[in-house]
């Protein structure tokens, strides 16, 4: 086990006594790459690291031996075509196999890893390219990825190189065929070139509802934030299969797919779908015995429309929820259907898991848990003060400035005006609107930029989502405020319907009323738009920005 190198304690009685005792010790040169997977292949050879499969029949499984040799390979390879420390590196892989192998290679060198999603477009590129000064593009074999990413080089000056998984092209490097050239050790770099705990490992370009993406920077001691994450939050058992569902491309991947399940030991299970469909998640589930399980929200509402007693999901000892807060009726669909209660967690691209249902706290359902011990957290008024029990408030973590916690990013990337505007106040605002009952639990209400303002009342969009569902018309909900012009905005529901019913002015009639039984009647949607699809974030995230922009047009 390698946590008792950075716990000085591991097991808890309670969580009160894991709010106030719980501690990181961080190395001074702490390194994922050598500290964790090279630790773990060299203390258990034959541990197993990870299992990958695809829709194509396609499966390998890898040893953290494999892991540190290939990624050796791929960290001499990616010397060789100047990438060292500080070297800004793109990886656009989806679910295959060789991000992880890539992401330790870049670690292991000191580079600095930015994931894109498979959606960006030549601007997108072009943007994150000179925004971060991109020097490589490792990319899937994705016809789109290839020809966005072609049509923008001309237009970033500091793209040296493009490097392609699986196939071949005029003009790119076939990663596999070049780390086939290279030896499987990899020496750890000394003096200027060695890593400290401090430096930049890791940049997530995060989306608002506003201006462009920014650049949120994590450095090397980063991983050792997730251990709350995935220890006392996914609860993932040491050689056990744990499933995150993630591209990637988001931060979501770095909280389920790689640190905090690798420092405790567990097998990561990378299954790289080419769409999501209910039914083959289920199977894969079912197939390979996952013990631990995390999506969206969306997922389980989606899986919930499948027959899931057909599938054997004994294995599972532990399901957790994280991206949209969790609708009471899916929370009791699932725990009906299957007897396990879906786990809520909250965080941002900013940090790991900030707020969770732990183990020591019973689920409530709609509630998103408690605070983590890594973070003094605490709701905020408009003002700066701190709330009382039942107001609603600006999640806030406390004292970044003097007290920086473990796992929190440290800034914008090549932006100190706006890393000091956000972390060198009293405390750091996530933009996130909740409030506190008087046992401690936390209640998710909203964004600030979603939360709706009609006729004088603040509504959150969430408690009429969930209102929504418990509807059997209802698959999915997003709740806007589309723009009136005599009370500013009113609550409009955009809907997906079940099969077998149709948006009718009888239906539509039908769920404002109900909607008006289950909760506040001030809190009805005046407006319902049926669609096909929600849009939404490869992390499953609804966009309702998107939704209100179209509205405003």
């Amino acid at each position: 086990m390698l946590l008792d190198r950075f716990l000085p304690r591991i097991e808890f009685d309670s969580y009160e006594d894991f709010k106030a005792n719980y501690k990181v010790n961080v190395p001074e040169d702490f390194n994922f790459g050598f500290d964790i997977v090279d630790a773990w292949a060299d203390s258990e050879p034959e541990k197993k690291a990870l299992v990958w499969c695809d829709d194509h029949d396609h499966e390998k499984i890898f040893t953290f031996t494999d892991i540190k040799k290939l990624s050796n390979q791929t960290a001499n390879f990616f010397k060789s075509i100047g990438i060292k420390k500080g070297t800004v590196v793109m990886l656009i892989l989806r679910r295959r196999w060789e991000y992880w192998i890539c992401a330790t290679a870049l670690h292991k060198l000191g580079a600095v890893l930015i994931p894109g999603s498979l959606q960006l477009t030549k601007k997108d590129i072009v943007y994150r390219g000179n925004s971060a000064s991109v020097h490589t593009i490792v990319c899937v074999n994705d016809d789109f990825v290839i020809n966005q990413i072609e049509a923008a080089e001309g237009d970033v000056p500091s793209l040296q190189n493009k490097v392609m998984v699986v196939d071949r092209r005029a003009g790119w490097l076939n990663l596999n065929d070049e780390i086939a050239k290279f030896p499987d050790t990899f020496e750890r770099p000394t003096g200027e070139e060695a890593t400290r705990w401090d430096d930049i490992m890791l940049v997530y370009f995060t989306s608002g509802t506003t201006g462009m993406p920014k650049m949120v920077q994590h450095n090397f001691a980063y991983p050792l934030g997730h251990i709350i994450t995935a220890k006392y939050w996914q609860c993932v058992e040491e050689n056990k299969l744990h499933m995150s569902v993630s591209d990637s491309g988001w931060a979501k991947f770095g909280w389920g797919k790689i640190y905090g399940q690798w420092i405790c030991g567990a097998v990561i299970f990378g299954y790289d779908m080419d769409k999501f469909v209910p039914l083959h998640l289920l199977e894969k589930i079912s197939k390979y015995k996952i013990t631990t399980f995390c999506a969206p929200p969306t997922m389980f509402r989606f899986m919930l429309q499948e027959d899931v007693t057909k599938f054997d999901l004994s294995s599972i000892h532990r399901c957790c929820i994280a991206g949209e807060p969790l609708n009471p009726e899916v929370f009791k669909k699932w725990r009906t259907l299957t007897g396990l209660e879906l786990c809520e967690g909250f965080g941002q691209s900013e940090g790991p898991v900030l707020i969770a249902n732990f183990p020591w706290i019973k689920p409530i359902p709609g509630s998103t848990g408690k605070p983590s011990p890594l973070f003094d957290i605490q709701l905020v008024d408009s003002e700066g003060n701190v709330c009382e029990d039942g107001d609603e408030g600006t999640i806030a973590i406390m004292d970044v400035k003097n007290n920086p916690p473990v796992g929190l990013f440290t800034g914008y990337y090549n932006n100190p005006e706006m890393t000091e505007d956000k972390l060198g106040g009293k405390y750091y605002d996530t933009g996130d609107v909740a409030w506190r009952d008087s046992k401690g639990y936390y209640w998710f209400v909203g964004r600030n930029d979603d939360v709706i303002k009609c006729s004088g009342y603040r509504i959150g969009p969430f408690e009429v989502e969930s209102a929504m569902l418990e509807h059997p018309a209802v698959v999915e909900c997003a709740i806007t405020g589309a723009p009136d012009p005599i009370r500013g905005q009113v609550v409009k529901a955009t809907v997906v319907l079940a099969e077998g019913y149709t948006g009718t002015p009888e239906l539509t009639k039908e769920l404002q009323n109900h909607v008006k039984r289950v909760t506040a009647p001030y809190k009805y949607p005046r407006v319902i738009e049926y669609v096909k699809e929600l849009p939404k974030t490869l992390g499953g995230k609804i966009k309702r920005a998107q939704i209100r922009k179209a509205d405003e047009k």
